[in-house]
């Protein structure tokens, strides 16, 4: 492995309770220019109804090129076709030619434009073939040996969302269009090469090549072909009648069971939340090297990256189950039906987020859906508060816009929205209605809301008016105020978002909660205006006030508790959200007693996602006994706790931090959670931490995690005495 290529795979680092960036989502996505022109983007016009594409194409592994002849059959739909437009960037065309005779073609950068002696009536089916060739600089990507990854590992895969596929073949790179497809390879005979569809079968070829024939009966968009082909081993399972395929590296064969493991239990899942059987005839994942995401889900063939694949030793820190479950969703939310263009999208992936929660919450219990929407809203939602684009959103410049938190977690949070307001049952009659009468077809946010609107008899323009077509989310502050005389509990709450053309004051259906003496009482609310008080008759004083106990609206809320008020909500063992947000209060305290509820929920709280949170809060106050609360408790069972308690001891400056990440260094077998308290010793200068740093050069874990850990150390150390020996390190993984 060449120098680069080992560090680009050594500078990936392991991080607490690590959320995988699933598809092309990245929390850190770019918005279009200030200032830049906003002009609205609209799916183009369908000159032709493309039926299907075959590429007979062969992949050149050394001069990373492919050649070969697309063919395309199609039929004018509503007017005679005398030219026709193809997408391809910087493609080498050598010859066009097809069942009705080709007077002329030109080719730029950008398309291939095919000009017909005679116009090709409205509704008759015509082919063309394409010879061409092409040196992608995306869509076909190649990671070979030559390139400095591991020897034995050469392969190839494809990426098409948003419209890469037009690199290395030419076609109608629009998600409006839809065809069947079918791939020939011609690769070395020693390569696998797996792609949509099913296997129709393989020849040997002259040369030491063999041809390998995938078909895709079932239409689907063009961004969907996928082709991944190279030196793989294969992992198999069955869900019912449809086969479950895995393909990884060699290199990387040792724990691939671990990222294929529930791929039958999620598919399971799927099928009965849904009401719609597994819509295709086979279901593989391939993981790739130096894949830019966490996975794309290709029709039958979802690719991942190769960090999805996971040491036993790692145990739960790290996981494949949701960008598992996330990509396999995508092959009914995005693949069965797609959206139509990419102002919505969320109709893709805010499906695939939210039924990932979905299947946590089956799999670990309902207080892992609810934590999982929590830190969607309070870590991607709530910190872009003041981007007021909406989710449905069309004056983007560029697709790429548009994967970012929207679309993503905001999206889902809708869909958990709408679940909560209807109830389970209406909620799933109205998904199986809408893929039942949208499949293989593209969608809009408007087909679904008829399907909800006509499954349950509501009304539901201003929801998503407010939801989809406008931006923000509400904005509350809420008081409570116990008036003894009257033994009535008045809560006042407040819309404090700023409105305009782009936000506007929500109307929200939600509940209060009184806890009196261990007993809860519920009051529905409607908020729709500024500020609202409620006046509720209670037997006596609520020693727990909570506003959406059920968590079922997304609004960031200002609630201001005393600290008695604190610590009841935090011993509610009922009330997982509600503990969560009292970690965050508390926080805020920075008292001995605060400290002091903290350290037991760190150590006694029975959900893991609220130890993890009691051990931020304790960082947050940062007192010496809160440093020493959280040094005191690094013996925890869960290793997603473990780590983010070392995690945050990490964040502090102190002697007893710095003893004890030197104590994780040597004693901790999870070598993600020793690769954590190697990057705490990055800010601790001396010999200890560099010591620590040096034995990690030498690791051989998996993924090379310590290593990653240690070079992100000596970086924060500038410990110039282990320039040698990290230079001596990096030669010796050159092979």
């Amino acid at each position: 492995m060449s120098a680069a290529a080992w560090l680009a795979t050594a500078a990936l680092p392991v991080t607490a309770a690590e959320r995988e960036h699933v598809c092309r989502y990245c929390s850190g996505a770019e918005h279009a220019p200030a200032g830049a022109p906003k002009e609205r983007q609209y799916a183009p016009d369908r000159q032709v109804d493309l039926l299907h594409i075959t590429l007979d194409v062969t992949p050149d592994f050394q001069a990373r090129t492919v050649a070969g002849t697309a063919t395309l059959r199609f039929a004018p739909i509503a007017k005679p076709v005398k030219s026709l437009r193809l997408d391809g960037i910087h493609l080498n065309v050598r010859e066009v030619k097809g069942t009705h005779a080709v007077r002329d073609y030109s080719v730029d950068d950008q398309c291939v434009t095919i000009v017909f002696e005679k116009e090709i009536p409205a509704g008759e089916e015509a082919s063309i073939d394409v010879a061409y060739s092409a040196e992608p600089a995306q869509g076909l990507f190649f990671r070979t040996s030559a390139m400095g990854f591991p020897e034995g590992d050469d392969h190839c895969w494809t990426q098409g969302e948003p419209h890469e596929a037009r690199h290395w073949f030419p076609s109608f790179d629009y998600p409006n269009e839809r065809a069947s497809s079918e791939i020939i390879f011609h690769v070395p005979r020693e390569m696998t090469v797996v792609s949509n569809g099913r296997l129709i079968g393989e020849a040997e070829e002259p040369g030491g090549l063999k041809a390998v024939h995938w078909l895709q009966e079932k239409p689907h968009a063009n961004y969907l072909i996928c082709v991944v082909a190279g030196r793989l081993e294969k992992l198999e399972d069955q869900h019912g009648d449809t086969p479950l395929g895995f393909y990884t590296q060699p290199s990387k064969a040792k724990y691939a069971a671990n990222a294929f493991a529930e791929t039958a239990e999620i598919m399971d899942f799927f099928e009965k939340e849904i009401g719609v059987p597994f819509p295709w005839e086979k279901y593989d994942q391939a993981t790739c090297a130096d894949y830019h995401w966490g996975g794309m889900e290709n029709t039958t063939l979802t690719t991942l990256t190769q960090r999805t694949i996971i040491a036993d030793e790692v145990e739960n820190v790290r996981s494949s189950r949701s960008l598992n479950a996330h990509e396999m969703a995508h092959q009914w939310f995005g693949d069965y039906v797609t959206c139509k263009d990419w102002s919505h999208l969320w109709l893709n992936e805010g499906f695939a987020t939210y039924y990932a929660l979905l299947y946590e919450g089956h799999k670990l219990g309902r207080d892992d859906l609810l934590y999982g929407l929590y830190l969607d809203a309070r870590d991607e939602i709530f910190p872009e508060h003041k981007d007021h684009r909406p989710i449905v959103y069309r004056e983007y410049q560029q697709p790429r816009e548009q994967f970012d938190y929207r679309n993503y977690p905001k999206g889902s949070w809708v869909l958990h929205m709408l679940r909560s307001m209807l109830g389970e049952g209406l909620y799933r009659q109205a998904i199986r209605t809408y893929l039942e009468r949208h499949a293989l077809q593209d969608v809009e946010t408007e087909d679904l809301r008829e399907v909800f609107e006509e499954t349950s008899g509501r009304t539901l323009d201003k929801f998503f008016d407010q939801w989809l077509y406008h931006g923000g989310v509400p904005e509350l502050k809420v008081t409570s105020k116990w008036l003894a005389e009257e033994r009535t509990a008045h809560v006042t709450i407040e819309q404090t978002q700023a409105t305009s053309d782009d936000v506007l004051l929500f109307e929200l259906e939600t509940k209060l909660r009184f806890i009196v003496d261990g007993k809860p009482v519920d009051e529905p609310i409607k908020i729709d205006g500024r500020r609202h008080d409620f006046y509720v008759k209670l037997p006596a004083e609520p020693q727990i006030v909570r506003f959406d106990p059920d968590y079922t609206v997304l609004a960031r809320v200002e609630f201001d508790l005393d600290d008695k008020q604190l610590e009841a909500q935090l011993g509610n063992q009922a009330d997982v959200i509600g503990r969560l947000q009292a970690c965050e209060g508390l926080a805020k305290r920075k008292t001995a007693a605060s400290v002091k509820l903290l350290r037991q929920a760190l150590n006694a709280d029975p959900f893991w996602g609220v130890r993890a949170a009691a051990a931020a809060a304790l960082r947050r106050i940062r007192t010496t006994d809160a440093i020493a609360a959280l040094v005191e408790s690094t013996d925890q069972p869960d290793a997603r706790v473990r780590n983010r308690v070392v995690e945050e001891i990490g964040k502090c400056y102190a002697d007893a931090a710095h003893a004890k990440l030197l104590e994780v260094v040597k004693r901790e077998q999870n070598p993600a959670i020793v690769a954590t308290a190697l990057r705490g010793l990055g800010k601790y200068q001396g010999q200890a931490s560099i010591a620590a740093a040096r034995a990690a050069l030498d690791d051989k874990s998996f993924n090379n995690d310590l290593v990653a850990a240690a070079f992100a150390a000596i970086g924060d150390l500038q410990a110039r005495s282990l320039s040698d020996e990290v230079m001596k390190l990096i030669k010796s993984r050159e092979t």
